[in-house]
């Protein structure tokens, strides 16, 4: 792809959320089932043909959605994260979870990332974590459980603390 089949593939996207913003707001969505007995969590995908993850556009930027989109993945990792982070922590308590399941929902305006409006800010603006757990424990119990995999979960904390980024030039 060149310079002017991108601008010509995202040319009507970007007349289309000029004239209705409320287009360029998308969901983006990640699930992923939680292994209590082996301490995994089960992330949702695109099906990988060759066991690579593809990245690419999002559709609402142009994309064609055959490749996964880096927003879904960041999404992926927060449920991953999350996902073991609970196994481990209800292992720990010795807690009996029938099933768990762990759901990522985000929320970006692609006016920003496709430079159509400045003051829109590009990236995700909003994530919604939660936690579907069938168990006989007691709801404290499982109130807790939910506190300390959101302390413990390293991506979840990387995203509330605004970590320092440095990008530059490599060698």
């Amino acid at each position: 792809m060149n310079s002017n089949e991108l601008k010509a593939l995202q040319a009507p996207l970007k007349s289309q959320y000029v004239d209705s913003p409320e287009a360029a707001i998308v969901s983006l969505n990640a699930t992923g089932a939680v292994n209590i007995d082996d301490l995994t969590c089960h992330v949702e995908s695109a099906p990988s043909p060759d066991g690579r993850t593809v990245s690419g556009l999002h559709p609402a930027a142009g994309g064609d959605g055959r490749a996964a989109c880096s927003g879904d993945m960041l999404l992926q990792s927060l449920v991953a994260c999350s996902g073991v982070t609970f196994a481990a922590v209800s292992t720990a308590m010795g807690m009996q979870i029938s099933s768990a399941t762990v759901t990522a929902h985000g929320t970006m305006d692609f006016r920003g990332t496709l430079g159509v409006d400045r003051d829109v800010p590009i990236g995700l603006t909003s994530v919604d974590l939660s936690f579907a757990v069938e168990s006989s424990e007691p709801d404290e119990k499982i109130e807790k459980l939910i506190q300390l995999t959101e302390r413990y979960c390293v991506v979840l904390q990387t995203l509330k603390n605004s970590v320092t980024v440095s990008s530059r030039r490599g060698e």
